[in-house]
């Protein structure tokens, strides 16, 4: 009797766990999203080569054009230290939902690493620097230059590699807090470093209130 329930017990958490995966699969293939992958890239590579700190300023006054309420304001704006997979860059985070994220991420020193594996895509703008990607089941490497764009799939996991002075627009779409086990882990239990814990947790809020608002706005409940 005991092991009848114990079964019965298995058989439906694995029933559950496959029917939310399945859904959250389906939610993230259909969904409508607010951004869109080529034009963030398109807009990214037209500053491509240019000083990333004026690339990004132009990248940023620009975006906030094309979408008013989406972006976080520059009293908001933060670069913070990112260590994951055993890399250490910076990002800047513009936007962040549930399902979507938008920031500006690189390097001032050489640095590289796993790239984690998400219910994600990732795709990545070149501006400066190099970038260089080893995937998963092939003996190769491929080097990305200034304009480049790169695409991490669903599921993906490759090792990275980032030369000093190498910054990107990233865009992300899917369950996006299946990201932050792999981006905090190194913060967790290596650096220890809870100042940067605390900086990271604290814009990713900013940007859900911001986000919230604005869709309640649009949806003229506020």
């Amino acid at each position: 009797m005991a092991l009848f329930k114990l079964l019965l017990t298995l058989l439906l958490f694995l029933s559950t766990s496959t029917l939310s995966v399945i859904l959250l699969q389906y939610t993230i293939a259909n969904k409508e999203y607010i951004f869109d992958r080529e034009e963030i890239a398109k807009l990214a590579k037209q500053y491509a080569g240019q000083d990333h700190e004026q690339a990004f300023s132009k990248v940023v006054v620009e975006l906030r054009k094309r979408y008013p309420g989406h972006i976080l304001p520059d009293e908001d704006l933060q670069w913070v230290f990112v260590n994951a997979g055993g890399w250490m860059g910076s990002m800047c985070l513009l936007h962040a939902s549930l399902t979507e994220y938008l920031l500006l991420f690189g390097t001032a020193v050489d640095t590289g690493g796993h790239s984690g594996r998400y219910w994600a895509e990732i795709s990545d703008t070149v501006i400066s620097g190099t970038f260089r990607q080893w995937k998963e089941g092939t003996t190769k490497s491929e080097v990305y230059y200034p304009g480049d764009f790169i695409v991490h799939s669903v599921g993906e996991a490759t090792s990275v590699q980032w030369s000093a002075g190498t910054w990107m627009v990233e865009y992300g779409r899917g369950f996006i807090p299946s990201t932050l086990g792999f981006a905090l882990a190194d913060t967790l239990f290596s650096t220890q470093d809870f100042v940067t814990l605390f900086y990271t947790l604290r814009v990713y809020v900013k940007a859900l209130m911001l986000e919230t608002t604005t869709q309640l706005t649009e949806a003229g409940v506020l």
